[in-house]
């Protein structure tokens, strides 16, 4: 896996400065974008900004590469797919709360319109 996926010694540096530093900027970064209802392109365009930020802290303190395509690109998918996620969860629950008596959840991620309750 390394030379693949991350460039350090460790996984463990790569897990914590992708994955969990930058994941977590990633979710609250889609998390904004969902309640302030932006499109979903924006949300692209700043987790694409912090890719070069993430990829930025793996140079300056663990002497990674700065300009790779490669690796920017490992670290702008792991933090496309969060914070596709965190934008997905937001939306939908914003979606069902304001719009309750229109759209349910249908998991976590999704929501659907209600049944109608009309007789006829």
């Amino acid at each position: 896996m390394q030379g693949l996926l991350y460039e350090e010694r460790s996984i463990w540096l790569f897990l914590f400065i992708t994955v969990v530093l930058g994941g977590s900027a990633a979710w609250m970064t889609g998390r904004a974008i969902a309640i302030t209802w932006r499109p979903f392109w924006n949300l692209v365009l700043y987790l694409l900004i912090l890719a070069a930020a993430v990829r930025f802290i793996h140079f300056a303190l663990f002497q990674g590469t700065l300009l790779s395509v490669h690796y920017y690109a490992i670290d702008a998918i792991v933090l496309l797919i969060i914070g596709t996620l965190g934008f997905k969860y937001n939306r939908a629950r914003m979606m069902t709360s304001q719009y309750r008596w229109l759209y349910e959840r249908s998991g976590p991620f999704g929501w659907k319109e209600k049944a109608s309750n009309t007789n006829g």
